[in-house]
């Protein structure tokens, strides 16, 4: 048996633990020990979660430990992964009971697919990326690594989506469009043409902020 360990304990850590009980595999190939967190008290007001066991720097990976990051500011996370990863830990995926995965889906290390999202056939996910849930992600669509993909988006065929892109919720990608590497897409917006490197586009239809 696995122990899984989230690190941080704001409010999608929380998320994550209570999303973890009834992700695939709970319970005969992993449990859940607790948190990293450099914040003792973050949980002092909130019940029945499991304890924070110190923070990411000085915490010493035992046996069987595993971890999945709640970090929503991707380049920090990626800091906080490496940092992770160096010391010897090891991330696991958790899919929510309750995702449609179709034929031919590949999804890397670390990421976490929260309910009622579909991803189609023959579709690519990168490592430690997180999809939100009610997330429509359509056939053939190649996605980055530590990607944020926030409640409701749908992404129609064949987008590219490139590493460190954030696309908030209720967004809409149209069919073929590309993200490239560091972009953002606000909330509610429809991105109809494709994005350049660093770019934030936001509104109906997309343009650059």
């Amino acid at each position: 048996m696995k122990h899984l360990i989230i690190v941080g304990a704001g409010g999608m850590g929380r998320e994550i633990f209570n999303f973890a009980e009834h992700c695939i595999g709970y319970g005969s190939e992993y449990d859940v020990k607790g948190f990293l967190d450099p914040d003792e008290h973050i949980l002092d007001k909130f019940n029945g979660y499991p304890p924070v066991l110190g923070e990411e720097n000085s915490y010493s990976i035992q046996k069987n430990d595993v971890f999945i990051c709640s970090l929503g500011e991707m380049n920090l996370k990626a800091k906080v992964v490496n940092a992770i990863k160096d010391k010897g830990g090891m991330f696991i995926t958790l899919i929510h009971e309750t995702a449609i995965i179709q034929r031919n889906v590949i999804i890397g290390e670390g990421c976490f697919i929260q309910p009622f999202t579909v991803i189609g056939s023959d579709v690519t996910i990168g490592e430690q990326c997180m999809i939100q849930n009610h997330t429509d992600i359509g056939h053939d669509c190649m996605i980055g690594s530590f990607c944020c993909i926030d409640c409701k988006v749908m992404l129609v065929g064949g987008i590219k989506v490139g590493n460190y892109v954030t696309i908030h919720s209720s967004a809409v990608i149209n069919h073929k469009v590309t993200l490239c590497d560091h972009t953002t897409v606000g909330a509610l917006s429809f991105v109809i043409r494709s994005v350049k490197e660093g770019q934030t586009v936001f509104g109906v239809p997309a343009t650059v902020l």
